[in-house]
């Protein structure tokens, strides 16, 4: 009745991560439109201090000029690492490793270039259709992803964003013509990437500009039910298409601790934790808003309007699986102007650990935390779990001979993959692991290059300058021998 597993499963997912406006390029190419991601800039004359503020604000003037074809502003996102040319040989090298899955995402406006179109674009489709084939052929199961913030700039400017319930509607006609197109080639889909980032980066997740907005707040929560809904009603169609299919929700988890064990510490991490992330992994694991919700909003002063057959879609149709992002924990304190504060993924108000190392980047480091969040995640939900991405940003240098000796990023996925295992004992239900960019690829928040995360080195430095020729990592071979003894062998 009672098994200990002490192993990975056999059929365990073991694979890499990444996003369609951070990898693809060829945005100019295919019939595609321009997303949310297109409009940010880099400029390697601004002090590094600022590379992310357009993720935190995104201006009117700087989303005008963006669209500009005359502009001599850089997007690293319209170009990313030119996957969209190199698909075949960065294929090949996930192949070479051994890949089980591929966690990417599907760039909305390839398929519909505004997002209100009524008929897909045709050389998206067809793009998606050579990947996907590509995959079939080394036997590679893609785990896909709908929106990884690439929502159509035109439903930003037209629309207002997620906060317009129309955006509802275009997302499901969206989603039901790739499930339609690619229903016998894709088996696990995502619908929002880090939903709950709602909360840190509007115009990213939402398409909804916050300079000079009457009422962010309330609009944060307004377009995350429209989200809901749509990942609900995304879900419906999916099964009624392919009813082996699998939709899941992908949150970025980081498990946060009090500070001390003050009382009022103590509460305010449970507090931080719901809004920050299982506030929404709730609504989409279990169907409903939980409990604690009307004092959450009452306490922001949000009223979020709803229509009467909402309730009803969403409790009918919760995901199938819980899948997450973790790069560090968090520690709380409910005074945190008293204490040194910390540099993360996304965390506000998070205080130092002083348990705890940094990376190069002020990102605290947890491997067991990781444990932490798969036990959490589980124990609530009773669901299969995906661990969607986990990594190390880092400084690479090339030697002499092609030679990447990253012992750093191995001596970080060794012991976060440990923590999974130990997990896996503890009982969790952990169907997969893709570390985040298993090739180097463009920095979601700062969009430079030099933020390194793959096991393959891309030649292209953050004005993307280089040859862009493929170089394997020292982590290459270590990832390829863990995958070939299903996590036996991580030293």
């Amino acid at each position: 009745m009672f098994q200990l597993k002490t192993k990975f499963p056999e059929n365990f997912l073991w694979g890499g991560a990444t996003a369609a406006n951070q990898l693809e390029g060829g945005s100019n190419v295919g019939g595609k439109g321009l997303s949310l991601a297109d409009v940010y800039t880099f400029d390697e004359s601004i002090p590094k201090e600022h590379w992310s503020d357009q993720w935190h604000l995104m201006t009117h003037k700087q989303i005008e000029e963006a669209q500009n074809p005359d502009s001599d502003k850089y997007y690293p996102k319209r170009h990313g690492v030119d996957f969209y040319h190199h698909y075949k040989e960065d294929i090949a090298l996930f192949a070479e490793m051994g890949y089980k899955a591929f966690r990417m995402s599907i760039s909305w406006t390839r398929i519909f270039p505004n997002g209100d179109e009524l008929d897909p674009n045709e050389e998206g489709l067809a793009f998606y259709d050579r990947v996907f084939d590509e995959l079939n052929k080394y036997g590679i199961e893609p785990i896909v992803t709908l929106s990884h913030y690439e929502m159509p700039l035109h439903l930003a400017l037209k629309y207002g964003g997620w906060v317009n319930r129309k955006v509802i509607d275009f997302f499901v006609r969206y989603a039901t013509t790739v499930f339609e197109r690619y229903q016998n080639r894709v088996k696990y889909w995502m619908t929002f990437n880090e939903i709950n980032c709602v909360n840190h980066h509007q115009y990213v997740s939402l398409g909804v500009i916050e300079e000079n907005h009457p009422n962010i707040e309330q609009a944060k929560f307004q377009g995350a039910h429209h989200q809901f809904v749509a990942s609900a009603l995304a879900t419906k169609v999916c099964k009624e298409i392919n009813p082996e299919a699998k939709v899941g929700c992908m949150i970025s988890y980081q498990v946060l601790v009090p500070y001390s064990c003050d009382p009022d510490d103590v509460f305010a991490t449970v507090e931080k934790e719901r809004i920050n992330s299982l506030f929404f992994s709730d609504v989409q694991a279990k169907g409903y808003y939980p409990a604690y919700t009307a004092k959450m909003l009452a306490e922001k002063n949000v009223i979020i309007r709803t229509e009467p057959e909402d309730e009803q879609i969403m409790r009918k149709y919760p995901v199938d699986y819980v899948s997450f992002s973790y790069y560090m924990s968090g520690a709380v304190c409910a005074h945190p102007e008293k204490l040194e504060g910390v540099e993360g993924n996304l965390l506000t108000g998070g205080v130092k650990n002083p348990y705890l190392p940094s990376s190069d980047w002020g990102w605290q480091v947890d491997p067991k935390g990781l444990r932490t969040a798969l036990n959490n995640l589980y124990d609530r939900y009773q669901k299969p779990i995906i661990v969607a991405e986990n990594g190390l940003g880092a400084i690479d240098v090339v030697e002499e001979g092609d030679l990447i000796n990253d012992d750093y990023r191995i001596s970080y996925l060794r012991d976060h993959i440990k923590q999974i295992k130990k997990a896996i004992t503890d009982g969790v239900d952990v169907i997969g692991y893709t570390s985040w960019g298993c090739i180097d690829i463009v920095s979601a928040g700062t969009g430079q290059m030099s933020k390194r995360y793959g096991f393959i080195y891309v030649d292209q430095d953050d004005m993307g300058r280089g040859t862009k020729r493929r170089i394997r990592k020292k982590s290459f071979n270590w990832y390829k021998n863990v995958i070939a003894t299903n996590g036996e062998q991580l030293e």
